[in-house]
């Protein structure tokens, strides 16, 4: 009879219990492989050497006692010292050999997991330290991870450097800072098939949005070849947001696709003596997503149904941290870990923390921004670990990547800049962990910055990061929303940026107002919709060039406006879901449209475009009615396919009722018609007309909402573009306030909402106590008004509260 073996357990007979025996990473993955297979998560099959096992090979060894006496008295912050006692304790582990029954028992799990085939079996050798993954103490990726690791000598030498890898310099600053003495915590080893990503992709996850904390999103990283580069930051790769809600009612809600460059790939080094290798990848596979649609679906299927177990088996909600990969000869998905995430699940919701630039300057060079801070101080340029020791306190740290060898000195810096990596890379987790911010992916940071250069760091406009020149002044504004009241009367926003949507869902809000559609045009398209419909027939050479560089992984060149569009229209209502996103249709003027790329061959010279062709007018026209298809593509594509039916649209710039039946008409053709699937359709009240017509308006929409720059505009005949005359522009006038308070009014009778989305109530709480007073149904306001104008208008009501009871 077969003894059972003393210091191996198979993933199927481990759970999450087991974390002091096989270490967090190798209680995750057992856990997963026997209670979530039966919903579809693969898990690749392997098995873990114990705790005891590391505690025996030490004690029988004599090495614990050594590796106390090396590391008695450590200051960590000596640098030369940490590295010296390290190395020294990593060099007694590696020179001593494993006692022969733990091998024994090793080597018998790896034939048994192989099977009977002739060829060795290749594994990953993954480190679990037993206080891994705790929910206030983040150890992950303090030890080391041995990828394609074949036959029985390389499986016990990769053994012993994985207990090695438990006194790695920055493993030993880490236990040192988090107050865990180092004896006190063991390895189990990991001994898991391969996944043949090499010839695939792979990447990481999260079940929450990484910089902002918005919790009903997924953030998928991915990269081709082996996970190791996305995860230590050695490439930009590919990122993709999944939206939770819908997706688990069976809609295909992916918010976001952002191409990486994806530059190298790490793959099997079958011919040399490495063990793995990177390679360049071609251009053609650099500018393609490294994942399907459906693939990144599964992936955020298994990332809701990881997260649901783990959240019910602690008993609250637990964001999960995540890696994956897949085969690329039989195009399985697998996860290969998972954690929870240790940063954003930790944060204080109740306090916000807002970073303000009082001052624009010069842009040096951007990246993807990591945190929400701001930061100056004097550029360090480390391109190599040699150079760590001349880091000081404060300075900004650019470097190509981070590893985990920097961790002490990235506690130092003030900021971090890489050139390479994602937001879920190495460099970008320790800044969470740290709170610094850092901007990663900028291409060039280490060429474009230099040493001792004074620079700005800004992580708070959105998900770009800006490096900019010089110190420049910013604030920082805090605010707790515990015992804040909300009014009666709804606080909604005016959004314009898909980037700061998350982060801004967390002000005390009643939806969005107004989202504009223009900025998603200017910022993320960049050519006139006509231009991309006539690609092939247009004459303006240098234009289509641009075009083509922009739409290269296009064939359908409309297909881009599409998407890009749907996808900003997406973020926008993802981040308020379920409350109410009014998107308002395109409101360029004529000579907006015209500095659009290949814009000019399709726009009329206008002398007044502020009255001229814009708004309704366009939607119906010869002239735009093909751009306007597309623009009901991407608001169809949102609310079907994604299933963010919170999604409302607004007409703007309608002159007569017979314009508001034409647009209707035409949105109808291309499946937007009011009603249906629950879709409103809004006004713009920005025109006399409106208010003059307002009971007819009300007859063929669903709401109105209030336009004060245009109405005011139109009201006193002022040209709001003109320096000359701007001093009499006032939405305070008492010819505009009557107008209003008028259109309210028949909006109350005729049992329409009614709100405004223009500036005045931003800029004057007193015009938003003046709009409660009237009894107007909702406000929206620009993000950093909402707070002060919350309060005025809370006044009012009480004021007008007493008045009832009086």
């Amino acid at each position: 009879m077969k003894t059972k073996p003393r210091f191996i357990r198979w993933f199927t007979d481990i759970s999450i219990g087991d974390i002091p025996s096989v270490g967090g990473k190798n209680a995750s993955l057992g856990e997963m492989f026997h209670e979530l297979s039966s919903q579809g998560v693969k898990v690749p099959d392997g098995f873990a050497v114990t705790a005891e096992g590391y505690r025996y090979f030490l004690h029988s060894t004599g090495l614990d006692s050594r590796i106390r006496e090396i590391l008695g008295g450590l200051n960590t912050g000596d640098m030369d010292n940490l590295q010296q006692r390290g190395g020294k304790v990593r060099q007694a582990i590696l020179a001593t050999a494993l006692p022969s029954d733990l091998e024994d028992e090793i080597l018998e799990a790896y034939q048994e997991l192989g099977g009977a085939g002739g060829v060795p079996l290749d594994v990953a050798v993954r480190s679990s330290a037993t206080a891994e993954d705790l929910p206030d103490a983040s150890f992950a990726g303090q030890q080391e991870t041995y990828l394609n690791v074949q036959g029985n000598a390389s499986l016990l030498e990769h053994c012993r450097r994985s207990f090695a890898s438990l006194f790695t310099d920055r493993a030993i600053s880490y236990r040192v800072d988090q107050g865990f003495e180092h004896t006190a915590i063991a390895l189990s080893i990991g001994v898991q098939r391969m996944v043949r990503s090499d010839l695939g992709s792979a990447g990481v996850m999260f079940t929450i949005d990484t910089e902002t904390g918005f919790r009903d999103a997924v953030l998928i990283n991915a990269a081709y070849g082996l996970g190791e580069n996305v995860v230590l930051g050695s490439v930009n790769p590919d990122e993709y947001h999944v939206f939770k809600p819908t997706l688990k009612q069976g809609f295909r809600p992916i918010l976001q696709r952002r191409v990486g460059s994806k530059e190298f790939k790490l793959i099997y080094d079958t011919g040399g003596s490495r063990m793995v290798k990177n390679v360049p990848v071609s251009p053609g596979d650099r500018a393609r997503f490294a994942l399907s649609d459906d693939d990144i679906l599964q992936l955020a299927r298994w990332a809701c149904i990881i997260e649901d177990h783990y959240s019910a088996k602690r008993g609250q909600p637990t964001p999960m941290d995540i890696e994956w990969a897949k085969d690329g000869r039989t195009g399985e998905l697998f996860i290969v870990q998972a954690r929870p995430e240790t940063v954003q699940a930790q944060k204080n919701r109740d306090v916000i923390q807002t970073f303000k630039l009082k001052a624009s300057g010069k842009v040096l060079i951007t990246g993807r921004s990591v945190g929400e801070k701001i930061a100056s101080g004097p550029v360090r340029v480390v391109k190599s670990v040699e150079y760590l020791r001349e880091f000081r306190e404060g300075d900004i740290l650019v470097a190509d990547k981070t590893d985990p060898d920097w961790e002490p000195v990235m506690k130092k810096a003030s900021a971090i800049v890489t050139n390479r990596g994602g937001r879920t890379c190495h460099a970008a987790i320790v800044s969470r962990e740290l709170g610094v911010p850092a901007i990663v992916g900028t291409e060039h940071g280490t060429e474009l910055l230099q040493e001792g250069q004074v620079v700005t760091i800004s992580c708070a406009e959105g998900d770009t990061g800006f490096v900019y020149e010089g110190n420049l002044p910013f604030e920082v504004q805090q605010t707790n929303l515990k015992d804040l009241q909300r009014p009666r009367t709804k606080v909604m926003m005016n959004l314009a940026n898909p980037e700061e949507a998350f982060a801004l869902s967390f002000l005390p809000n009643d939806g969005v107002g107004l989202a504009r559609m223009e900025f998603i045009i200017n910022t993320y398209i960049k050519v006139h919709p006509l231009a991309l419909l006539d690609f092939d027939k247009l004459a303006d050479q240098d234009a289509k060039a641009e075009i083509e560089k922009l739409t290269r992984t296009y064939a359908h060149k409309p297909q881009y406006f599409v998407d890009r569009l749907a996808q900003g229209v997406a973020m926008l209502a993802a981040a308020f879901y379920p409350k109410d996103v009014i998107l308002r249709l395109s409101d360029f003027k004529s000579n907006e449209y015209a500095n659009l790329i290949g814009g000019k061959a399709y726009e009329p010279v206008e002398e007044n475009p502020m009255i001229g062709f814009r708004g309704a007018s366009r939607y119906y026209h010869p002239r735009y009615q093909a751009g306007f298809a597309l623009e009901c593509q991407a608001v169809r594509r949102v609310r079907e396919d994604m299933g963010l039916t919170n999604l409302k649209v607004m007409i703007p710039f309608c002159r007569t009722i017979e314009e508001g039946q034409s647009v209707q008409a035409e949105m109808e053709k291309h499946g937007l018609k009011r009603g249906v699937n629950g879709l409103e359709i809004y006004v713009m009240c920005e025109i006399p007309s409106n208010v003059i017509l307002a009971a007819e308006f009300a007859e063929i929409f669903d709401g109105f909402s209030i336009g004060s720059n245009d109405l005011t505009q139109l009201i006193l005949g002022v040209d709001r573009d003109s320096e000359i005359v701007a001093p009499i522009f006032n939405e305070r006038n008492a010819a505009v306030k009557t107008m209003i308070a008028q259109v309210i009014k028949v909006c109350r009778e005729k049992r329409r909402k009614i709100g405004i989305c223009g500036q005045a109530p931003s800029d004057y709480p007193e015009f938003a106590q003046f709009l409660v007073e009237q009894g107007i149904d909702s406000i929206s306001l620009n993000p950093d008004t909402v707070l002060k104008t919350s309060l005025a208008i809370l006044e009012k009501e009480r004021v007008l509260d007493k008045g009832t009871h009086a």
